[in-house]
């Protein structure tokens, strides 16, 4: 019982991750405009993600321009997006095979197949997990080296923006959904591998007396098969005169 508590709770972690990857993936606000030195008075404020890059005006207005071209992106920029696409592919494929591991669940097969699958889940996860980690410490990494490089002016230095965080933090849920998965059948099992599903009792005995019926019809057919292949002299149990005549 305890054991499939922690297998939802990590499938809950694991479902948070997924989520909290794909708005990452989808937020414009990976690096925001460093507030510094005359930036502080400055009426825009610029917003730069994976797929578009926004600018705010104190105006309110609000305009977004996309990334068309990908070989002009710097390769930092390149992986972040391969890599959070991948970690989403593979973290809904881990879901896929969470929902059939759990073992309070009818489908997926027996205990053995339900292990192999809340194993291969957690492997999806933790690897989904990584993927989503790479992306954002590579892009911070790139952000506060850019933002200490002192020829880089200041209207152009940014710092980390929201998306980054949601990024470490769902890699983090990837990472703790994974592990509970994989951990939840990494003990010794005792009995039985396999769940074998018993009809109710009114069905099994209706079964077994048709079984009964079909071996006892099976032997009576015997029986004549090898009482009609005996010959007429095999079939006789007595003498008989005219046989000497």
């Amino acid at each position: 019982m305890a054991s499939t508590g922690m297998q939802i709770f990590g499938f809950v972690l694991a479902l948070l991750g997924i989520m909290g990857a794909m708005v990452a993936t989808l937020l414009p606000n990976w690096k925001v405009s460093a507030d510094v030195g005359s930036n502080i008075i400055t009426a825009i404020s610029q917003m730069q993600g994976l797929w578009m890059d926004c600018t705010w005006y104190s105006t309110g207005m609000f305009s977004c321009t996309l990334k068309y071209s990908v070989l002009s992106l710097p390769a930092y920029l390149q992986t972040a997006r391969t890599t959070m696409v991948l970690c989403c592919v593979l973290a809904a494929m881990g879901l896929c095979l969470a929902s059939l591991g759990l073992k309070c669940t009818r489908w997926g097969g027996g205990r053995r197949s339900k292990r192999h699958a809340a194993i291969a889940s957690g492997g999806c996860f933790v690897a989904a997990g990584f993927l989503c980690l790479v992306p954002a410490s590579w892009f911070t990494n790139e952000v506060i080296t850019n933002f200490l490089d002192s020829s880089v002016p200041e209207s152009n230095k940014f710092e980390p923006g929201g998306a980054v965080y949601v990024a470490f933090v769902s890699a983090g849920f990837l990472f703790m959904g994974g592990f509970i998965f994989c951990m939840s059948c990494s003990g010794k099992r005792h009995g039985p591998q396999d769940l074998v599903l018993l009809p109710p009792p009114d069905k099994l005995l209706l079964q077994q007396q048709q079984q009964q019926q079909q071996q006892l019809l099976r032997q009576e057919q015997e029986l004549q098969h090898q009482y009609c292949s005996l010959s007429p002299l095999d079939n006789k149990t007595g003498y008989s005169l005219q046989d000497y005549v």
